[in-house]
C-alpha cells in the first residue's frame, strides 16, 4: 500500500490534473455566459499539437506556448462565430470542432513531420521545472509541490484569480449577468455578444495552456488523439463544480488523481486496458450521483443565451 500511495503518485497527480483543470476552467467561463462548450477536447488537442509545432520550428518554449494559445484562439473564434453570430446549436458546433481538431492534427502530423501516430524528438526540451524556495525543503509536501512545470503553478493561481474576478469585480458580475439573464443584461446596456466572445477567447487561452502542458509538460511528444477524453472529463468537472472555479478545481483534482492512479496500478501487474478505464469509470459514477447538478442547468443556459 505504501508503494502505491507514495509521494511520486501525488506529484504525478498534480501534473496530470493541470490539463483537465485548465480546460475545465475554460469550460466554466463559457458556461457562465450561457455557452456549453463541448469542444474542449478539440481545443486541448489543437493546443497540444501547436505547442510541439512551435517548439519544433523555433526551439523556444515561450514561442511554443504562444503557438498553443494562438491556434486554440483561432478555433475558439470559429466556435464563437458559429454559436453566437450564426446561432448554431452549441452542442453540434462543439462536437464538430472535436472532429475537425482530430482530423486536422492527424493530417498535419503526417504533412509537417512526415510520421504516423506520434512525433518524438529526443532533443526537444519540455516545459522547465521550477524549484520553489523554502517549500522544496519541506518533507513530503516539498516533493509534491516543488519541481513542477510553470503551467502547474499557473493553473492553481488562475483558479483563485477567476474566483475573485467572477464574484468580486464589476466586469465579473456583468459576465455572470450575461449568462444568467441575457435579456435583462441587454436592457441594462450590456453588450452580451461581446461578453460571450471574451469568455470564449478566455476559454481558448486556457485550453491552449492545457494542451501545452499535455504535450510539453506531462510528456515531450505528440500522439494522435493524445487528449484521450480529457476534454470530456474537463466538461464533467465543469458541471460537477457548478462552473465555480474552486468547485471545478476540486472535481478536476479528483479526476487527475484517478488518472495518475491508473498509471500507477500498471506497475502492479494489472493490465493497462483495465487501469485505463479507471478515470472514465469514476467520471460515469460522478455523473450518476450528480446527474441533476450540472447538465440541466448548463444546457438550459446555453439554449437561452444563444437566442
Amino acid at each position: 500500500m505504501d508503494q502505491l500511495f507514495d509521494v511520486s503518485l501525488f506529484a504525478a497527480a498534480l501534473r496530470m490534473v493541470t490539463p483537465i483543470l485548465l480546460a475545465a476552467l475554460g469550460g466554466a467561463i463559457c458556461a457562465r455566459v450561457g455557452l456549453f462548450n463541448v469542444g474542449l477536447e478539440g481545443l486541448i488537442l489543437i493546443g497540444a499539437f501547436s505547442a510541439i509545432l512551435g517548439n519544433y520550428l523555433t526551439g523556444s518554449i515561450a514561442v511554443a506556448i504562444l503557438f498553443s494559445i494562438g491556434f486554440s484562439l483561432l478555433f475558439s473564434l470559429l466556435f464563437a462565430y458559429m454559436s453566437i453570430n450564426l446561432q448554431a446549436n452549441v452542442i453540434v458546433v462543439g462536437i464538430a470542432l472535436n472532429f475537425l481538431a482530430a482530423g486536422l492534427t492527424t493530417f498535419a502530423l503526417r504533412a509537417i513531420f512526415d510520421v504516423k501516430g506520434a512525433y518524438y524528438d529526443k532533443d526537444m526540451k519540455g516545459l522547465p521545472k521550477l524549484d520553489i524556495p523554502l517549500i522544496k525543503d519541506i518533507p513530503w509536501l516539498g516533493d509534491i509541490l516543488s519541481g513542477q512545470s510553470i503551467l502547474v503553478y499557473a493553473a492553481l493561481i488562475i483558479v483563485f484569480v477567476l474566483q475573485f474576478y467572477l464574484y468580486k469585480t464589476v466586469s465579473g458580475f456583468r459576465l455572470l449577468a450575461a449568462g444568467e439573464n441575457p435579456v435583462a443584461a441587454r436592457s441594462l446596456g450590456l453588450h452580451v455578444k461581446k461578453i460571450q466572445y471574451i469568455a470564449v477567447l478566455i476559454c481558448g487561452v486556457l485550453c491552449g495552456l492545457a494542451g501545452a502542458q499535455l504535450s510539453l509538460g506531462n510528456v515531450t511528444m505528440f500522439t494522435e488523439g493524445m487528449t484521450n477524453g480529457r476534454g470530456f472529463i474537463a466538461l464533467v468537472a465543469t458541471m460537477l463544480g457548478q462552473s465555480n472555479p474552486v468547485g471545478v478545481a476540486g472535481a478536476s483534482i479528483l479526476f487527475g488523481f484517478m488518472e495518475a492512479l491508473s498509471y500507477r496500478l500498471q506497475n502492479f501487474s494489472i493490465p493497462s486496458n483495465i487501469t485505463s478505464m479507471l478515470p472514465f469509470v469514476v467520471t460515469i459514477i460522478a455523473m450518476i450521483f450528480f446527474k441533476d447538478s450540472g447538465y440541466k442547468n448548463e444546457a438550459k443556459k446555453s439554449s437561452g443565451s444563444s437566442r
